[in-house]
């Protein structure tokens, strides 16, 4: 792990900044805040209007004078100071006086496999305007593991997909270290943009703007499993008249036109494989991969990687929070260190 357990036992709340969704763990509270990472403000006076859901909703609807922003983009935070005042907000001013109570503040946050020193600085940054004294980075793909209950810190193999939204990470774990990962460029926003390339190309359409996600839009249910529904009837906008239009879309097509993005997944989990050593792998034969993260519950992935591997590919419970529960307990002292008994001389 980036820091020891003990360290991070010391700490009063975590964060998880993803590129879609914040949230945050105070320790004795549990996860007090879960939100849209999305901040709305004012251009002409620079006042904050809406955060999170809220602020979403804006998306795509606002006057001139209003600009709907993401200050967190792939992971990591791309605008400091708007992501400190959307924290603040988001945490509300009766928990932030209790945090702010505690002596010598120490925070835990999230960070992507094999962030640059640029984006764990602007973490740190970010925790630190809210009060923080200290904080605690810790890999995502730990966090998520320890989250969905995988056994981390013993002597096997475990391996984990974190399927975000700017991005997929996997790793395969083993005594509380990551044995070796990938982090794919490709996330939930890929597929999304897949789905909407093809309905615009093949249907000239254009689908609403970011306000609800196109891949929700586009396939409801199992839609993108072969046992789903033939043909979806979809909602836009046509390209070349900018009057609504309703078309009826086949939902083969559309599986057929995100495999593209989804292949890089595959070749990336074919390269942790090939990178793990045997001894694991045989034990992945048994325990196969498991999936967390918002994108995780993409109808269809889990079996297409099934598919592809050979291994089973499990979902986890709750795999949109995973990475922040995974924080949550290390800092409630859920998880206890392996213990190795030195050798008597």
């Amino acid at each position: 792990m980036t820091v020891s357990l003990e360290q991070l036992r010391r700490c009063h709340f975590a964060v998880d900044l993803g590129a879609a969704r914040t949230r945050v763990y105070v320790k004795g509270s549990g996860l007090v805040v879960d939100q849209p990472s999305v901040a709305a403000m004012n251009t002409r006076n620079g006042a904050l209007i809406a955060v999170g859901e809220f602020a979403e909703q804006m998306t795509g609807r606002t006057p001139d004078y209003i600009r709907v922003v993401r200050p967190v983009a792939g992971g990591t935070v791309v605008d400091i100071e708007m992501a400190q005042r959307m924290l603040r907000h988001l945490i509300g001013d009766k928990m932030r006086r209790t945090l702010r109570r505690r002596p010598r503040l120490r925070a835990a946050a999230c960070t992507p496999h094999d962030a640059d020193p640029l984006a764990q600085r602007a973490t740190i940054e970010t925790l630190v305007g809210l009060g923080a004294r200290r904080v605690e980075l810790v890999d995502t793909l730990i966090a998520a593991a320890v989250g969905c209950g995988l056994p981390v810190e013993r002597p096997e193999a475990s391996m984990i997909m974190v399927c975000g939204a700017a991005a997929t990470q996997v790793a395969v774990l083993s005594l509380g270290s990551i044995v070796t990962a990938q982090r794919i460029p490709v996330g939930g926003e890929a597929v999304d943009h897949a789905i909407v390339q093809h309905l615009r190309h093949a249907h000239a359409l254009v689908l609403p703007s970011q306000s609800v996600r196109p891949l929700q839009i586009a396939l409801s249910g199992n839609g993108l499993t072969a046992q789903g529904p033939a043909s979806t009837e979809i909602h836009g906008r046509d390209v070349a008249t900018g009057l609504p239009r309703s078309v009826r879309v086949d939902t083969a097509a559309v599986r057929n036109a995100i495999h593209t993005p989804l292949t890089a997944v595959l070749d990336g989990i074919g390269r942790v494989l090939r990178e793990c050593p045997p001894d694991l792998v045989a034990d992945l034969a048994d325990r196969g991969i498991m999936m967390v993260g918002g994108s995780a519950r993409l109808p269809g992935l889990d079996e297409m990687l099934r598919e592809a591997t050979g291994v089973p590919v499990h979902i986890a419970e709750q795999p949109d929070v995973c990475a922040v529960q995974g924080l949550g307990a290390m800092l409630e002292g859920q998880v206890e260190p392996l213990v190795l008994d030195p050798l008597a001389a």
